[in-house]
């Protein structure tokens, strides 16, 4: 890879969080950070803030809700056609499990949301910036996903019997696991790496605090900021793909990631959610 301070790299969900600690941190270190955001007012205050902080003027703000398709392509198109490369993408972007009898939701594409926006608008943004992260080879992809993972049901995926806001953020967290795994051997030999973590547990994010299935802060955003900016930068990950970290350590995933038919199935499935072709 090259050095920091000469890589592009995308942040989604930078606004916020864990997102904004990583673009703060990369920013500190000289990248290049694109920054994603679906409020473009706290959008444009988060750039700001990151530019005042660290003195960078290597920043750029890009607005997308990712509960649409529809923006999750234009923001695509509107980064291939402005960057000349990207070195990394960070999916970061999500929302967590809310409370606990909140309602079941849809997206503007008539899906569960959670599924939507943490999995299947990853699905899509990845693959649409492909072109873009092939040229600028050796590049990595992080996915950030989550230690709480729960197997999907594939005759209940939008959850539209026995609704539960953890049950949606578990499913989709594996969501993302089990496309970092298939990707990575889609990807092998290209000079793009994939690999997933859980950051940290329970971090002092809004995500957290917006919900009442937990009992409290157990780390910083700073510890997982930390181990996304390992996996997204360090040297000694230059080979490695197709793995899962809880924090900065390899992991094992939840078994149901490490079943290639079901990964096959997720695949078709999400090609057809998204027109993935």
């Amino acid at each position: 890879m090259k050095t920091v301070d000469d890589q592009v790299i995308l942040v989604t969900g930078a606004t916020d969080g864990l997102g904004k600690q990583v673009a703060l941190n990369l920013s500190l270190r000289g990248a290049t950070v694109l920054l994603h955001g679906r409020n473009r007012e706290k959008g444009e205050a988060t750039l700001q803030e990151i530019r005042e902080r660290t003195g960078s003027q290597k920043l750029m703000y890009y607005n997308a809700d990712f509960s649409s398709f529809d923006e999750v392509r234009r923001i695509s198109g509107q980064i291939q056609a402005e960057q000349e490369r990207l070195d990394v993408l960070i999916n970061n972007a999500g929302m967590g499990a809310g409370m606990r009898h909140s309602q079941r939701e849809k997206s503007r594409d008539g899906h569960e949301l959670r599924f939507a926006v943490n999995y299947l608008a990853t699905f899509l943004l990845t693959h649409s910036l492909l072109p873009l992260l092939l040229r600028s080879t050796p590049a990595r992809i992080i996915n950030v996903a989550s230690i709480g993972q729960q197997p999907l049901d594939f005759d209940n995926v939008m959850l539209e019997e026995g609704y539960d806001g953890l049950r949606a953020y578990r499913q989709s967290k594996l969501a993302q696991v089990m496309f970092t795994f298939d990707l990575s051997e889609e990807l092998a030999k290209t000079g793009i790496t994939v690999n997933c973590l859980h950051p940290a547990t329970l971090m002092n994010t809004k995500m957290v605090f917006d919900t009442d299935y937990f009992g409290g802060i157990m780390s910083t955003v700073e510890e997982g900021a930390n181990a996304v900016e390992y996996l997204a930068t360090s040297p000694e990950l230059d080979s490695v793909t197709g793995e899962y970290f809880n924090g900065k350590q390899r992991a094992e995933a939840s078994s149901q990631a490490y079943d290639r038919e079901v990964r096959q199935r997720l695949r078709i499935l999400s090609e057809q959610l998204s027109g993935v072709k």
